[in-house]
């Protein structure tokens, strides 16, 4: 048995509109801007957190839970460019700017996306960006938090 390595194999990509985010096309998918390049290693957050239900009675004598809903803590954090094109993600993540952040783990980050592999599909919106404060040795980087605005599609299958 050998584990997966997942240095290089993590693809995110930020895309305008997709018709249908349980089956996205190759043609949405490989069109949308690819933030990969231009994350940090640790710049790719996209955390659930599952609320508790209570399903204890007065007549328990031990507290029991149900899950109840499911929220997501999302950042990136990404490097600026010295380039326009490099740049793009500072100038595209902006305060109130929707889209779709699509993540795709697992497979080399090279390979476009193709039918059948699986990936996740997160309608968000943009909060305020804050630019990291300036270190020695160290690139500018900005954080942009990112809101889901409707339930996300956690285990989509490109068409």
């Amino acid at each position: 048995m050998s584990d997966l390595i997942s240095d290089g194999k993590t693809r995110v990509a930020w895309v305008a509109s997709v018709a249908n985010i349980n089956a996205p096309t190759t043609t949405e998918l490989n069109g949308g801007m690819d933030l990969t390049p231009r994350l940090t290693p640790d710049g790719l957050k996209m955390d659930p957190t599952t609320a508790d239900v209570d399903t204890s009675s007065l007549a328990s004598t031990f507290d029991t839970m149900e899950v109840g809903r499911i929220k997501f803590d999302g950042e990136l954090t990404v490097k600026r460019g010295s380039t326009p094109t490099e740049d793009q993600p500072y100038t595209t993540l902006l305060y109130g700017t929707h889209g779709y952040l699509v993540i795709r783990r697992g497979i080399d980050y090279s390979t476009n996306f193709a039918s059948g592999q699986q990936v996740e599909v997160y309608p968000v919106v943009c909060g305020e960006r804050a630019n990291k404060a300036p270190a020695a040795n160290e690139v500018l980087k900005f954080m942009s938090p990112l809101k889901v605005t409707t339930q996300p599609a956690t285990n989509a299958t490109v068409a």
